[in-house]
């Protein structure tokens, strides 16, 4: 049976081999990011920005450990069920503050709030664990 991130090969999902240098690298961002994002004397929209490119350097690190890169930057998101086995209640969170950091991005439409932004660092803080539950000696 072909597994669901090998179903996505081709469709935004590349195979890599992994880079223990890139996974160290990216968690190590995550979780400096991560750190920073509680910070409340930071401007919302800073820690809004730190919280999700938290989540998206730790969901990267997930997909990359297993062989995979992602050409849309969304998939990090989607795949977390397959590679952090997390449910969508961390990664609707995820995906719906993708949609957000779009928006501010593209359009100068940042519409958030402080329970957004604290429900963004919980899902980001999930990721975390089970990284290191998986990578755990």
């Amino acid at each position: 049976m072909i597994s669901p991130l090998e179903r996505l090969v081709g469709l935004g999902l590349v195979r890599e081999p992994p880079d223990h240098t890139e996974f160290a690298g990216l968690v190590r961002s995550g979780r400096a990011r991560l750190s920073d994002a509680v910070n409340t004397p930071l401007a919302l929209e800073s820690r809004f920005d730190l919280a999700y490119n938290a989540s998206h350097a730790l969901c990267l690190a997930a997909l990359r450990r297993l062989g995979y890169r992602s050409s849309q930057r969304y998939l990090v998101f989607q795949t977390i069920p397959h590679t952090l086995h997390l449910g969508p209640e961390v990664w609707r969170v995820l995906a719906k503050c993708h949609g957000i950091r779009n928006s501010g991005e593209y359009e100068g439409l940042l519409n958030i709030d402080e329970r957004l932004v604290q429900s963004l660092i919980g899902a980001a803080n999930q990721v975390l664990r089970a990284l290191e539950e998986l990578v755990a000696p």
